[in-house]
């Protein structure tokens, strides 16, 4: 090969570099398991199992000790760390951490964005999601686990346009008007949806407490589902939680223990289209309500309606969102301005 050849490879491969992300350096990365505690289950009858076709069967006896409602936890430490805190990510009912990882279109998640910032990073799966494993039910979990169809999130999380929006067609659904919703991902979206159960909420609030226990001094980041968590574990460990991200709360803290919060600075983020949504105003209601009782107590809390703000169109999956690294980017200059980087 000539030298004009090899000089136009290496030109167009340096191109290429210059375009790319910097790569991400870390320092370490792992995970492991926390909380979760030791249960009995007896009066069941051994069962006979064959564990592969054609294998030789196997006497299961189900009584006896099992290890349950542990939380799954996976961190990514930066060589060169600018986050003065660990930045916990907790996320949202039927969903697991993947909310955080690679957007369903392909484009880069709030994990890889403050990791990029400095940020050691600890993205969780709760306890009955994903990794964190599931427990027998009822004799555990005291309800049965909610699916969801193909349909639901599309309907319910403000992508389409209400009831009836969604359609197995991807040409005929109805998004809302500017949506910033990656519809052409959605189908990989679903396939992150997890079964959930509705009575597990102490269980997973105590494995939620078990992780700040073990990392330490922390900054959390929670949606949807994990707003009444990231309050109520804020509310049991205030010494511990430095700052609160609270992306669309579906749930709030102890509004008879607001005080407690008021030394810990909050940013509480709603997206677009909550007015055209018949639960969401209810909600966002509920949780400017308890903002403003930590606020009367003496607290610093800053409600942000992405709209009003000038970022339209965005999704109850805000983190998800086309948009989604300039409200990453909003969140980033509001810890900063929190003094909570080096």
């Amino acid at each position: 090969m000539s030298r004009i050849a090899i000089a136009s490879i290496t030109a167009l491969l340096t191109v290429g570099h210059a375009h790319a992300a910097e790569p991400i350096t870390l320092r370490d990365m792992g995970s492991f398991h926390v909380g979760g505690r030791l249960v009995e289950i007896s009066g069941k009858p051994v069962k006979e199992v064959v564990f592969t076709p054609g294998g030789v069967p196997a006497k299961v006896d189900p009584n006896g000790t099992y290890q349950v409602e542990q939380m799954y936890v996976q961190y990514f430490l930066p060589a060169n760390e600018k986050g003065a805190y660990p930045l916990l990510m907790w996320h949202g009912g039927g969903l697991t951490g993947v909310t955080y990882e690679t957007t369903p279109d392909g484009r880069e998640g709030w994990l890889n964005y403050f990791l990029r910032k400095g940020w050691a990073v600890y993205n969780s799966d709760a306890v009955e999601r994903g990794r964190a494993g599931w427990a027998q039910y009822p004799d555990i979990f005291k309800s049965e686990p909610v699916f969801l169809t193909t349909a639901n999130p599309f309907e319910r999380f403000r992508i389409g346009d209400g009831p009836n929006s969604y359609d197995p067609d991807p040409a005929k659904r109805k998004l809302l008007p500017g949506s910033q919703f990656p519809v052409e991902g959605y189908e990989n979206f679903v396939k992150q949806n997890v079964p959930r159960w509705t009575t597990t909420d102490d269980a997973i609030i105590a494995a939620y407490i078990a992780e700040i226990d073990r990392v330490g001094p922390s900054v959390v980041l929670f949606h949807s589902q994990a707003g009444s968590f990231g309050f109520k574990v804020a509310q049991a460990r205030p010494d511990k939680i430095k700052a609160l991200i609270a992306i669309e709360p579906a749930g709030i803290g102890d509004p008879a223990k607001a005080d407690v919060l008021k030394n810990i600075p909050t940013l509480v983020i709603y997206g677009d289209y909550i007015d055209r949504d018949s639960r969401w105003p209810k909600i966002r209601a509920n949780g400017v309500a308890f903002a403003d009782a930590i606020k009367a107590a003496g607290g610093s809390v800053d409600v942000v309606d992405l709209p009003r703000a000038g970022i339209k169109g965005n999704s109850h999956m805000v983190m998800m969102d086309k948009n989604n690294l300039e409200v990453a980017g909003l969140i980033q200059k509001w810890l900063e301005g929190k003094g909570l980087t080096k």
